[in-house]
């Protein structure tokens, strides 16, 4: 019969054991692209299936649950590369009326079709991780309610994106199916 502290060290070093090599949890999240792949790094998006899979070379090193454009905000499809990367990006179209103590007036709107109320100002949605395909279009966390929901935009899971991120580089090839 095991004692607790006998239990409690078998449990550390396994845990131990598990993190080897990684600095910190997230560290191992998203460096878990394998060292034995070769090969450019793309990018393809089933709109269809409502997946993402991120290849190096000819292997599949990571896939991800996405959601894409709902109707009148399609996800362009085609082939395209990434054109910029921003770690903390924000929309400039679509996001919230504020006042000057963080609170918000005016909450999911789109600049071009409300005015800003006096005495509030523009805060941008969050859009953490982005890959800019397009202007206006690309890949980021965000919410995933389980169908398309997006203005257009690919959203992953946090985790899921981050991984994408760094994998990929200005120039990785996207390609976009429907």
């Amino acid at each position: 019969m095991f004692r607790p502290k006998v239990l409690l060290l078998c449990a550390a070093t396994a845990v131990s054991t598990l993190f080897a090599g990684c600095n910190t949890v997230s560290d191992m999240v998203t460096s878990n692209i394998p060292d034995n792949h070769h090969g450019r790094v793309r990018i393809v998006v089933r709109v269809r299936e409502q997946e993402a899979v991120l290849y190096k070379g000819k292997s599949e090193v990571a896939e991800s649950r996405i959601s894409t454009g709902r109707e009148g905000h399609h996800t362009p499809v085609g082939h395209f590369s990434v054109q910029a990367k921003d770690a903390d990006h924000r929309s400039s179209l679509y996001g919230n009326y504020v006042d000057n103590y963080g609170r918000v007036v005016v909450a999911n709107v789109d600049v071009r079709k409300r005015s800003k109320p006096s005495g509030t100002h523009f805060v941008g949605a969050s859009m953490p991780y982005f890959l800019q395909i397009l202007p206006g279009y690309g890949l980021h966390a965000g919410y995933l309610p389980g169908y398309p929901a997006s203005h257009g935009c690919v959203r992953m899971p946090y985790w899921k994106a981050r991984q994408f991120f760094n994998a990929a580089h200005v120039g990785t090839p996207v390609t976009i199916v429907d």
